[in-house]
């Protein structure tokens, strides 16, 4: 049985826990830094990556996080969620956690009534991904241990850099779980790792 954790401060996280759902996932929100301890991954869902900011400093959970990233934990963030893992955002001094080795650009696709959606190729997970993209970031660029799994008009939307996962859009908000099952295996495949070390 593999543990996942949805970090439960602010976002849709019912969608998220939702879309985990495999016989040996056990999926729990969580809500004080302490949890982090006993999960195997983590989500960071969408929602407005500085509010999101603000809740980790209140909620202590800024170090904790950044030892859970340093552990070579998987993480997936989506939307803001993407933001807060991003080493570097456009017209921003500094960065949130900075685990993933890319530039984002916040409400880069317009404010909420410019939200759409589109299939997405999907390289190492589908070539006809459902994406929603809600005042949706890109990463405008990534460093060379990154591997970009999908553009959108140019942009790349989904990344990904050894056990850390990132995406512009909303997986959560469709009936497709396949992105979340995909970040499934990543943790199943960590685990055994240490498990086989």
């Amino acid at each position: 049985m593999i543990k996942i954790g949805v970090l439960a401060l602010q976002g849709a996280v019912r969608e998220h826990v939702k879309a985990l759902q495999a016989p040996d996932v056990d999926v729990i929100t969580i809500k004080r830094k302490e949890q982090l301890a006993g999960i195997d991954g983590l989500v960071f869902p969408g929602g407005e990556s500085t509010t999101m900011r603000r809740l980790i400093n209140q909620y202590g959970f800024y170090e904790p996080l950044k030892a859970f990233a340093a552990k070579g934990k998987p993480i997936f963030g989506t939307c803001a969620g993407a933001i807060l893992m991003a080493s570097e955002i456009a017209n921003q001094d500094d960065p949130h956690l900075a685990v993933m080795d890319m530039t984002v650009e916040r409400n880069a696709f317009g404010r909420q009534k410019e939200s759409f959606e589109v299939m997405l190729n999907m390289k190492d997970v589908a070539p006809d991904i459902e994406a929603v993209f809600i005042r949706a970031p890109i990463i405008q660029s990534v460093g060379p241990d990154v591997d970009v799994l999908a553009e959108y008009d140019g942009q790349i939307v989904a990344a990904r850099q050894g056990p850390f996962l990132a995406c512009s859009f909303h997986p959560e908000l469709t009936d497709d779980d396949r992105m979340h099952q995909y970040f499934v295996t990543l943790v199943r495949d960590a685990v055994q790792t240490v498990n086989n070390v």
